[in-house]
This record gives structure tokens, sequence and C-alpha cells, in this order.
């Protein structure tokens, strides 16, 4: 019976191309698709702020987020951030958040964001008339990115 020679060269191949891959920092490849999740979202979110849609600017938060205004009112929950958004009125003001830093822990389910936002009046014009600084934790409990808590500081 004739023999057929076997053809090693396929799975050598292979093995070579799963030993390269398994080199790759294959956790930071996740985490940088959760950070530009997160940026997504963030963007959403401005939108959102800027179309006046308080409906989706909510839906970006947990039910229990905290939020510090930055003028250091705090607020516990969605509920009392929705009703703190009503009692502004009419107002036409809206922000703008921009992450400098967002670091994730994809194991835990946590993000952290910090950045600068600035506050803008169109009645008044294209300038923001208030800014400073801003932190955001952010958690995946749910499978989603929501915000867990916020702190803006009032600075400019």
């Amino acid at each position: 019976m004739k023999q057929m020679k076997k053809n090693t060269r396929k799975p050598a191949a292979v093995i070579c191309l799963i030993m390269l891959l398994s080199t790759l920092p294959v956790s930071k490849t996740f985490a940088q698709d959760h950070e530009q999740q997160i940026r997504n979202i963030r963007q959403a979110s401005n939108e959102a702020l800027r179309a006046y849609n308080n409906e989706l600017v909510l839906s970006f938060l947990t039910e229990d987020v905290l939020t510090t205004t930055g003028n250091g009112t705090l607020l516990a929950g969605k509920e009392a951030l929705s009703k703190y958004i009503a009692a502004a009125g009419e107002s036409k003001m809206f922000w703008v958040r921009t992450p400098e830093e967002i670091k994730v822990n994809e194991v835990k389910g946590l993000a952290w964001e910090n950045g600068t936002w600035k506050g803008y009046d169109p009645e008044k014009g294209d300038t923001s008339i208030v800014g400073g600084s801003y932190a955001a934790m952010w958690t995946k409990e749910t499978g989603q990115w929501l915000i867990k808590s916020q702190l803006f500081v009032a600075l400019d």
C-alpha cells in the first residue's frame, strides 16, 4: 500500500499564528473598546443636552445616580435630578462635557472619566458662560455603560 506523505506545513503555520496572537494585549484591546463605548455615550449625552432632550439625558444614568452640580448641590437619584432639571424652567442652558481621561476596569465593570465641562446660553452668544472640571463613575452592571456618580466643579 502506498504511504501518503503528511503535510506538516499547515498545522505548523496555524500553531505559529496562535502563538503570535496569544502575545497580543487582548485585555487592552477590550478596554479600548469599552473606553470608546463610553466616549460614544458621552457624545450622545452631549447631543441630547444640546437638543434639550431630558428623557434621553436621564437614560444614560443609573436609577440611583449621585450628582453633585457645579455649585455643590448634591442630588441623589435620577428622580431628584429630573426635578432639578424641571425646576430650571425654560432655561436654554446646555452643557458640553469633554473627556480628558477614561480608565476602565472590565473585570469589575467600572470606569472612571474626568475632563472639563462648559455651560452655554445660546441667548447670550456662542461663548461658554460657566465651566470647570468634572469626574464620572461608570458602571456596566446591566450590560450597558451607565453613569453611577458624577461630580461637577464650577471653576470658570
